[in-house]
């Protein structure tokens, strides 16, 4: 099975809540194209919403079987990353990176995952249509004939 793997940084922000029961949201902000040499909860800065730390690095993997999601991202005009981070006592903990629009959909089932969609970057834009462009095969639909079944009915009749 042909893969691709690159390493990435993955930007997380702390924000103030507004809700009566938490005092402050963790979620993913970003992706940066390739992993920097920082340690995990690095600050990067303040934004107008919160403040911003490097999460870690995480390898981002593509796969041939997911091009058509993949080609489906890239024409969007926007393309994603979903980001599946999890709050732990130690911090934030990212527990998936994907391109694939239907896996990222995945990620929500899980419950107590936070998941975001991120803007790709444009380097990573670029890899993921060399792949797609090197792995697509495009596959024929093929509708199925519904069959009228014999019944018992209709062996004893025939």
């Amino acid at each position: 099975m042909a893969t691709e793997s690159l390493t990435v940084g993955i930007v997380v922000e702390r924000r103030k809540a507004t809700s009566p029961w938490i005092d402050t949201l963790w979620l993913p902000a970003a992706v940066l194209p390739s992993a920097p040499d920082l340690a995990p909860g690095t600050p990067l800065g303040t934004t107008e919403t919160g403040e911003r730390f490097y999460a870690g690095p995480y390898t981002l993997e593509f796969h041939r079987t997911d091009t058509p999601t993949y080609r489906d991202n890239l024409t969007t005009g926007q393309p994603r990353i979903w980001v599946a981070a999890r709050l732990t006592e130690a911090g934030v903990r990212i527990v998936g990176v994907t391109a694939d629009p239907a896996e990222g959909e995945s990620y929500t089932e899980a419950g107590d995952d936070i998941v975001e969609h991120v803007p790709m970057p444009p380097e990573i834009a670029g890899i993921l249509a060399e792949f797609v462009a090197e792995h697509h095969v495009e596959r024929a639909f093929i509708k199925r004939k519904r069959r009228r079944w014999a019944s018992s009915e209709d062996e004893e009749q025939g």
